[in-house]
């Protein structure tokens, strides 16, 4: 049966689960180590992501996050190509590091995200890496030492995970590790790791007490939240897949945007693709950036080698002509 195509929806929370291919190690050492950290950092933040948790361990790695407008692909597509060549390199090895696709599974925020914040950073006790609590605040490879405040890693959202606990910043720590002690000897949680109705429900159990009282449920292995959230992400999904193919069935290109708007502007296709920086030449690009991603679903990297520039820029140029749509 084939995968289903993954689901990248701008502004969704997203577990991403990414392993060495036939289980093999993907650290070997602690340069290893911040180096992927320092990538993801700064491809985080040029994503204009949020992430909530994460552990580095020696064959795999998870990732909490709300992905920004661009979504995840080309967040995770440069962070996991660069650290393959480099690790390939360093360590004087060729083929695959990563299992062909790394797995993503969009969930219900308001519902989940405090639990996979404690399962992700958990990972290391129940792998026997470290035996408490008190030891997992000197682990330096998850985002619990940066929750608390023992270490700084400036693109992790830590304020909106403790805000969650609501009062003080100190009360909200303490009910954190208060939620991290109870769950500490807890184990593996299938649910949190996938989607799915069983997954959904909370167990095999869950989806049997609910068919017998005649209830019936939307879901999808893709994504972890009930049947209302699995509706409105796979409509959302659908409506937005559906105006990308209609533009497409048109006949709509990136060229074809290209021309218009610069007919529009009155600005030379050459100076726009030359790198042109005037103030009209840039207001010109930031739309054909904005129509290429809205109305035919590019990537900003595909946007920006048409364009001729760098996909920061790109990114750049979507972020200030949305800011002034809206003002």
């Amino acid at each position: 049966m084939p995968r289903q195509a993954r689901l990248d929806v701008p502004g969704a929370l997203h577990h991403i689960m990414v392993r060495g291919i036939n289980k093999t190690d993907i650290f070997k050492d602690d340069q290893d180590r911040n180096l992927f950290l320092d990538r993801l950092g700064r491809n985080v933040e040029e994503g204009k992501c949020s992430v909530y948790a994460w552990v580095l361990m020696t064959n795999h790695v998870h990732i909490l996050f709300k992905s920004g407008k661009e979504g995840i692909s080309g967040v995770m597509r440069k962070l996991l190509t660069w650290y393959a060549q480099y690790f390939n390199r360093r360590h004087s090895r060729t083929g695959h590091l990563f299992e062909n696709r790394y797995k993503s599974i969009l969930c219900d925020e308001d519902n989940y995200l405090l639990a996979l914040v404690r399962y992700i950073h958990l990972n290391p006790i129940r792998a026997g890496i470290v035996s408490t609590i008190e030891e997992l605040d000197r682990y330096p490879w998850s985002g619990h030492q940066t929750l608390i405040g023992k270490a700084k890693h400036p693109w992790m959202d830590i304020e909106s995970v403790l805000s969650q606990y609501g009062g003080t910043r100190r009360s909200a720590l303490r009910d954190y590790r208060r939620f991290m002690m109870a769950g500490a000897a807890q184990g593996t949680i299938r649910e949190l790791t996938g989607g799915g109705l069983t997954r959904s429900q909370g167990g095999w159990s869950q989806v049997v007490a609910m068919r017998r009282r005649g209830q019936k449920e939307e879901y999808d292995q893709r994504i972890l939240g009930g049947g209302e959230f699995v509706n409105k992400i796979l409509k959302d999904t659908e409506d937005r897949h559906l105006r990308q193919l209609k533009h497409k069935r048109a006949g709509k290109t990136l060229q074809k945007i290209i021309e218009e708007e610069c007919r529009r502007s009155g600005i030379n296709p050459l100076e726009l693709q030359g790198g042109g920086k005037r103030r009209a030449v840039s207001g010109t690009r930031s739309m054909i950036a904005k129509r290429g991603r809205d109305e035919l679903g590019l990537s900003a990297a595909a946007i920006a080698r048409r364009l001729g520039v760098c996909t920061s820029a790109i990114t750049k140029a979507i972020d200030r002509r949305e800011k002034d749509e809206e003002s």
